[in-house]
């Protein structure tokens, strides 16, 4: 890590439009994404499901977003690296801003956190003490239990006009970008058009500042589920089985 943290101006004047964003959790694939020219690396809490086989977000520690994060920034020299604050290390702004700090010593430019009205306070606390914030509503997988699965935001008018006046107020809290998670994407258009930091979309259409993915979708490495919104364009998951075929020949002809 740096000496000094980035500030949220700076991280948004490295930005630019169309925003490209991945997921990863380890040093090798973080160099990748990095030097394929990646414009912003998220260490997520989806951790918890491609990397340890959990059914969701809900039991990743901070911990264990510590330790990847310091992985990932080895891999990091260009790209903005963001660091999920994981469930539960963030109940209240006092807790908010000691799990930022970890993170930002493990390596993070900016952490990431869900929701929106209820987070403004911690928002503005984190962001007090220079530790630039990136928000994000929509459909939060931190509370897939509490909502009995991944479901569509923004489908009638009270909540679409609750996502857009919620945007606008994190970005007043100091938010430098919103994640957009699986809302609709007219509404997604109204809440990139209703603030002036960028949204960065995944399930929420074609009309976002830019777009985030898990980077395992990305490049077909985790077969067994596959979000309809992602486009898969690779096939890392048959190269390793042909690659790990050809490695029990060798070893059954003896070489």
């Amino acid at each position: 890590m740096s000496d000094s943290i980035p500030s949220p101006v700076l991280l948004l004047a490295r930005l630019k439009s169309p925003i490209s964003a991945i997921t990863a959790y380890d040093y090798p694939t973080a160099r990748l994404c990095d030097e394929a020219g990646i414009q912003l690396i998220l260490v997520g809490d989806s951790l918890g499901m491609v990397v340890c086989g959990l059914p969701d977000t809900t039991s990743v520690t901070l911990d264990q977003i510590v330790y990847h994060t310091e992985m990932v920034r080895r891999g990091v020299r260009h790209a903005i690296l963001v660091a999920d604050l994981p469930i539960h290390s963030y109940d209240t702004p006092v807790q908010a801003l000691e799990s930022s700090r970890r993170l930002s010593r493990a390596g993070a430019d900016a952490v990431k956190l869900e929701g929106g009205f209820g987070q403004l306070e911690k928002i503005s606390h984190i962001t007090d003490a220079g530790i630039a914030v990136c928000a994000h509503i929509g459909m939060l997988p931190q509370r897939v239990r509490e909502e009995g699965g991944y479901k569509k935001k923004g489908k009638s008018e009270a909540e679409a006009e609750e996502l857009v006046r919620a945007a606008v107020a994190l970005e007043k809290a100091g938010a430098f970008a919103i994640v957009l998670e699986s809302i609709v994407p007219s509404v997604a258009a109204s809440i990139t058009a209703a603030v002036s930091i960028p949204t960065i979309g995944i399930g929420a259409g074609s009309a976002c500042s830019g777009q985030i993915r898990v980077l395992h979708d990305v490049i077909g490495s985790y077969p067994w589920f596959v979000p309809p919104f992602a486009k898969v364009h690779g096939n890392v998951a048959e190269v390793t089985g042909k690659a790990l075929a050809a490695y029990l020949a060798e070893i059954e002809e003896g070489l």
